[in-house]
């Protein structure tokens, strides 16, 4: 599995939200300004190739869902955070989110 870039991600948290649609399903719940068409489209097809996502053919439709859950990619994700920023470390990374304040749980809540 490789990270996926910002754009990647943004269609995959859609797609794990709806859990499948075509690519206006995929354009709706974007902010503004939303993206071209073709582009969502190309972006869904580079995440079909990665393994991220696979379809259902309707004719010349294509219906698309995620095959790595939202959970896979998290625990991908955060080993990989350990093993690039903290050594490998759980409780490094522990002790940094306790003693940096911009990280404070009251800011999220």
């Amino acid at each position: 599995m490789k990270p996926l870039t910002r754009a990647e991600e943004e269609i995959m948290q859609i797609l794990w939200d709806i859990e499948r649609g075509f690519v206006k399903d995929i354009l709706t719940p974007m902010t503004e300004p939303k993206p071209a068409y073709n582009t969502v489209s190309t972006i869904v097809r580079i995440l079909e190739r990665k393994g991220f996502v696979s379809h259902k053919s309707y004719g010349k439709s294509h219906e698309y869902f995620p095959i790595v859950s939202k959970d896979e990619y998290r625990t991908f994700i955060i080993k990989r955070m350990l093993e690039g920023y903290f050594d490998s470390s759980f409780a490094k990374m522990t002790q940094f989110f306790k003693n940096d304040e911009s990280l404070n749980t009251k800011t999220y809540q």
